[in-house]
C-alpha cells in the first residue's frame, strides 16, 4: 500500500511533454494573390492594329468586340491606346491584387481590372496608375471607377472607368492576376490586344488575331472607296443606290 510520500511524490512528477505536430504538407492554404502565366502576341501584331479605327477592328471581327458604351476616359483628351490585356480580378472594394499586378506589367501592357461591377469605391487613382505607366504600362481599363483626376491627367495614362467618386479601396482581399476575366460582361483573357480610341475600347481575342489581321485590308479599302464616294457627292450607300440606265424598249 502507497504510503503518503509515494502518492506525493507521483502529484510533484513534472507532466510528460506532449509534441504537437503541424501537417503543413495537408493544409491547403491558397495565397491572397493567385497568378497564371500567359502567351503575349509578337510586337509586330500589335503594332499591325496601332492606329486602326476601332470602327474597322470591330467590322473585321464581323460587328462586335467593344466593351460597355458607360465606359469612358476619366480624361477626356487621354483615351488612346493599342497594347497587350494584363487582366486582373480585384473583387469588389479592393485593389490589393492591382497593386500586386504592378510587379507582372510588361512594357505595351493595358491593365484589365475588374471589380465586379463596384462603383461604391475607386479601384485606383494616380499613384497607382503613375506606377503602373513606370512600369511601361500604356492605358488602364476597369468596370469600377476611378478618383484623383487632377493627379491623373498628370500621369498622362490612358484610364478607362465607369465612372468617378474619391472613395477609397481597401487592400486585403483575395484576388488573381493573369486569369481570364468578364469586364463589365465582356470576356478578356490575358494576351488579347486591346484599342481605345474616341469610340471606346475593343478587344481582339489572341485566338482570333491572325484572322482579324488578315481581314483588315479589305476594311480599309471598302471604308477608303464608301469615303470617296461621299466626297464625290454619293447621296446613297452602293448597295441602295437606284440603277439609272434606261431599260432598252421592248420588241414590236
Amino acid at each position: 500500500m502507497p504510503t503518503g510520500d509515494d502518492v506525493l511524490s507521483r502529484k510533484l512528477l513534472p507532466p510528460r511533454p506532449i509534441t504537437i505536430l503541424k501537417r503543413l504538407d495537408v493544409i491547403d492554404v491558397p495565397p491572397l494573390i493567385q497568378r497564371q502565366s500567359f502567351t503575349r502576341p509578337a510586337p509586330d501584331q500589335v503594332e499591325a492594329l496601332r492606329g486602326t479605327p476601332t470602327g474597322f477592328i470591330v467590322d473585321a471581327m464581323g460587328g462586335s468586340g467593344a466593351l460597355d458604351y458607360r465606359l469612358r476616359p476619366a480624361i477626356a483628351e487621354q483615351y488612346a491606346f493599342c497594347g497587350v490585356a494584363l487582366t486582373v480580378d480585384a473583387g469588389p472594394g479592393d485593389n490589393l491584387a492591382l497593386v500586386h499586378a504592378l510587379q507582372d506589367v510588361q512594357p505595351g501592357d493595358v491593365l484589365m481590372a475588374t471589380t465586379g461591377g463596384f462603383t461604391g469605391c475607386a479601384i485606383t487613382g494616380d499613384l497607382v496608375l503613375g506606377m503602373a505607366k513606370n512600369c511601361g504600362a500604356v492605358g488602364f481599363v476597369t468596370d469600377g471607377c476611378v478618383r484623383d483626376l487632377v493627379g491623373l491627367r498628370n500621369v498622362g495614362l490612358p484610364a478607362w472607368a465607369v465612372g468617378v467618386t474619391p472613395n477609397s479601396p481597401q487592400r486585403h482581399r483575395p484576388g488573381t492576376i493573369g486569369f481570364a476575366i468578364a469586364l463589365a460582361g465582356h470576356p478578356v483573357a490575358s494576351g488579347d490586344i486591346v484599342v481605345a480610341d474616341l469610340d471606346g475600347v475593343v478587344v481582339v481575342p489572341q485566338a482570333r488575331l491572325a484572322a482579324v489581321l488578315a481581314r483588315l485590308p479589305q476594311i480599309r479599302a471598302a471604308e477608303a472607296r464608301a469615303d470617296a464616294a461621299v466626297r464625290d457627292g454619293a447621296r446613297l450607300p452602293s448597295f441602295l443606290a437606284v440603277d439609272t440606265t434606261p431599260a432598252p424598249s421592248p420588241k414590236p
